[in-house]
């Protein structure tokens, strides 16, 4: 299993939402770089990004700091928020991004989506994300018909071999992360890697989830209120 520690940008600073509610918003730290240098310190190979400006206005307000993040090194770093074009893509990974993340437009754009898939294979993943098992979109404010289960089938259809998939009821809220449901992912969808995100807490839920055959886990929250140790996971389930 890999590990990747986030990072949520906000004005060019750390923070982390509750279930996506940009009104309920802690400030972690005013030093992206120096965060994601503490994140290798302890261990880690990967670097999750999340860019909620850009999430929320489609603008390039924290390109500056993400560039910081891709140069400084040391670190596979992935970054979604505000994706929605081939420029949007090609200007990450020109800063040295790994991979990007498309969100909202997998579900608005599905014939981009493959596409974009198509041309970038592994430099692409898409993120699902599901209240109620559905996949909500704009910010996690619109329902859509479509069961999270079913859309990743779609994406494996259509090339991805990558999906991000965040239970919304559990994002930030330190209350433990929906292993049935990620259980259920991993027997469903074989082909595809799956990503864990939203609600990791306890150590235990890491190494159920490794032996689920969960192929990555985003930890945020936990970690910067101190309910998980990074080099302990590092130690515990990181391959």
């Amino acid at each position: 299993m890999q590990l990747f520690p986030a990072i949520d940008l906000r004005g060019g600073q750390v923070v982390r939402l509750t279930q996506g509610d940009y009104d309920r918003m802690t400030v972690y730290g005013a030093d992206p770089c120096a965060q994601a240098r503490a994140f290798q310190a302890a261990g880690a190979k990967n670097l999750h990004v999340v860019d909620l400006d850009g999430a929320k206005d489609g603008t390039l307000a924290n390109r500056d700091v993400i560039e910081a993040l891709a140069r400084q090194g040391g670190l596979y770093i992935e970054v979604g928020g505000g994706i929605r074009t081939q420029e949007r893509i090609e200007e990450y990974l020109s800063l040295g991004v790994g991979r990007c993340i498309l969100g909202s437009v997998a579900v608005t754009d599905f014939d981009f989506t493959a596409q974009m898939l198509k041309e970038y294979g592994d430099k692409l993943a898409v993120g699902v994300d599901a209240r109620d098992g559905y996949v909500a979109i704009h910010g996690w404010k619109e329902l859509s018909k479509e069961k999270g289960v079913d859309f990743c089938r779609r994406l494996a259809d259509v090339g991805c071999r990558a999906v991000i998939y965040t239970d919304i009821s559990r994002d930030g809220a330190m209350q433990g992360t929906n292993l049935d449901l990620y259980g259920q992912l991993a027997r469903a969808l074989p082909g595809l890697t799956i990503t864990a995100s939203g609600g990791i807490t306890y150590e235990e839920e890491l190494v159920r989830l490794k032996e689920l055959g969960i192929g990555a886990a985003i930890l945020g929250k936990s970690l910067y209120t101190g309910a998980l140790d990074l080099a302990r996971c590092v130690q515990l389930v990181q391959d």
